[in-house]
Order: C-alpha cells, then structure tokens, then sequence
C-alpha cells in the first residue's frame, strides 16, 4: 500500500515541512489537510478531553480530516510541554474512533532531537536514505524557513509605516506561492535576491508616528494565525510596528540552549524554568520595557500551565516598568468581535500614552 503522509498545520511551514517529507520519502505522497478552519477545530474539539489546550485540539482536527481524505500515515515531532504527549494521546483518539493508521514520531520516544535518532527512524521507512541526502534535504528546509521568518520580521516591524496598506500583503502572497518551488539551495539564494528586492522597494512613509509592540507567549498561539484570530493583522490597522521573537527559525536552534539565559534576564522575577516558553515570556517582556515599547501583548492558549505561571511574574514586570501589557487568551469559545474590541481599546490607549509623552 502506498503511504499517504499527512501532518498538522503549523502556520505556513507547512510548506517547507511538505517539500522536506517529500525529499527523504520519495516514494509517499504528501497530502495536506484543508486549511486550518472552524470545521477543523470544530471536529477536534468534539473529540478532545475538554480541558485540554487549543493546540492539541487543532491538530486532531487536522488528522481527522487529513485520514478522512484518504491519508494512512500520520506524522508529529514531539514538543517542549505537554504537546510532548500529544502524540500518544491523540493516536489512541484516532484509533478508538476506528482509523486505521500508522504513526510516526519523527523525534522518536524520546521527544528530543537527535540526529542520529532521527536518521534512524527515517530510514526504516526509506531504507535508500543517504546520511548526506538528510544533511542536503534537512538544511534546505532549514534555510528555508529561515528565510521565511525573516520575511515575515521584517513585514512585522514595517507594516505600520506601509504607504499602501496592501502593498505587503500582496507580495507576501506571491511569495509564499513562489517559495513551494524551491528544489535546492540555488533556487533558494535567487528567490532571496528577488524577494529581498522587492520588500525593500515597498514605499515607507518614515514619518508616521508608529506605535513599537511586543508579542509574546505560548508558541502556538503566537505562530498560528488562525489560533489567535489573525491578531497580527487586525493590530496592522493601527500602525503598529510588531516584534515577535517566536518563530520555528528559534524553535529549531535557540530555545534549549537560551534557558539559562532566559532566566538571569528575568529580573529576578523568575528562579526556576518555567517549563516550554514562560520564562522566556517574562525575560522578554523586560527586555522590551527596557528597548521603549509601547506595550506588549501576552497570548496563549486557554489552560497553557507554562504561560499561566509567567503571568504573575508578567504583572511585576508591568508594574515596575511601567509598561502595560494585555493579556489574551484562546480556546474555543474566543470571539473575534470580542478580540477586535480590545485590540482597538488597546491600540487607543498606546496611542494616548504616545501622545502625552511627546507633548
């Protein structure tokens, strides 16, 4: 039988991810489920321990659907929190209902990235996988969705001095249709030197007053657009200029390394990791006060213990720094009426702050 391989949604890295599957398992067909969607989370949630956070609801949407389309092979990798038992959990799930499947944990049981591992557990499904053809394939997708997040930094960071507010919009679309033909790293590097071109041509209107904002929190929410209700898009209104450092280009490299780091940076307002990115959270969040943002805005998914103990921590920082933060937090029953009535309350209080500071 042939193997029909599908995985959940991830923001856009889904592409990357789709050409790298492709790469090292040549003979199996990728199919992506449908775009993530309230049916999605509609369909997970029915299946879901009701306590669970979002993230875990989301991707059992995406199985069902990806098994419903005639997928047989399901893929995860692991994850910093509970998400490192997502996994098992939702297999079960699947099975009780009655799929029949295999699954796949690229990281193994493990949960922790070894190349070594990983190499093996790949080769068991590709016995002609080359040690050189993973290296090739597995720093091409790495580069590119590094190139992706630089994009997407540096649209975050201007698109509040945008002249014309669909200009990056626009090229953002054409760039993720581009990105899907990336074959190697020449393709890459070309598409690099068009794309860097072409966002620097966008007309900035360098004399507007942008409002400096700061997103922070559980990663999930943070990356998946859909999750946090296109929150980035909707906060674009206001001519705010984003920083946000979560991204898969962090997840893949910094995260382990930095916690250490992250902690020392805390003010003193955390001792001990906080477990996934909490203590993050709280290190940036300083780090922002201290850089003159405006405000920042702390998301995560509803119950997400990591997040829920940075808060506290969180609510020292905004007190001793003078800096306001808004708290969102997302679940099934989040209203995008609800969210875009805070975020125009947030935005007008930044923007009233902003004003009698410079008076």
């Amino acid at each position: 039988m042939k193997q029909i391989i599908s995985f959940p949604h991830m923001a856009n890295y889904s592409i990357p991810i789709k050409s790298y599957i492709q790469n090292i398992l040549p003979k199996a067909e990728v199919l992506l489920p449908p775009p993530q969607s309230v049916r999605a989370l509609d369909i997970g949630a029915r299946h879901s321990p009701e306590s669970v956070c979002l993230p875990f609801k989301y991707n059992l949407g995406n199985y069902i659907e990806a098994l419903d389309m005639g997928a047989n092979f399901l893929m995860t990798a692991g994850g910093g929190c509970r998400y490192g038992l997502y996994g098992e959990v939702h297999e079960q799930i699947l099975r009780d209902l009655g799929y029949e499947f295999t699954f796949f944990n690229l990281l193994g049981d493990t949960n922790k990235t070894n190349v070594i591992q990983v190499y093996k557990n790949l080769k068991a499904h590709n016995p002609r996988l080359s040690a050189r053809a993973l290296a090739y394939y597995s720093l091409l997708a790495f580069r590119t969705i590094q190139f992706m997040d630089e994009v997407d930094v540096y649209i975050r960071r201007n698109i509040g001095l945008e002249k014309q507010k669909s200009d990056f919009d626009k090229t953002y679309k054409q760039f993720l249709n581009d990105i899907q033909n990336i074959k190697g790293f020449r393709a890459l590097k070309k598409l690099k030197r068009v794309y860097t071109r072409r966002l620097l041509s966008i007309p900035l209107d360098e004399s507007k007053d942008v409002i400096k904002v700061g997103l922070i929190g559980e990663l999930y929410s943070l990356m998946e657009p859909f999750a946090n209700l296109f929150l980035e898009r909707e906060l674009a209104k206001y001519n705010i200029s984003l920083t946000r450092y979560t991204n898969l280009s962090y997840l893949l490299t910094k995260r382990r390394r930095h916690i250490q780091r992250y902690i020392d940076g805390s003010g003193g307002f955390v001792k001990y990791h906080l477990g996934a990115d909490g203590t993050k959270s709280v290190e940036k969040s300083i780090s922002m006060a201290k850089n003159n943002y405006a405000g920042i805005i702390h998301l995560k998914a509803f119950g997400c213990t990591p997040e829920i103990n940075a808060i506290p921590s969180l609510i020292n920082v905004s007190n001793q720094h003078k800096i306001p933060i808004m708290y969102l937090s997302f679940d099934t029953q989040t209203s995008k009426t609800g969210l875009k009535t805070r975020v125009e309350a947030f935005a007008d209080m930044l923007q009233a702050k902003q004003l009698s500071a410079s008076i």
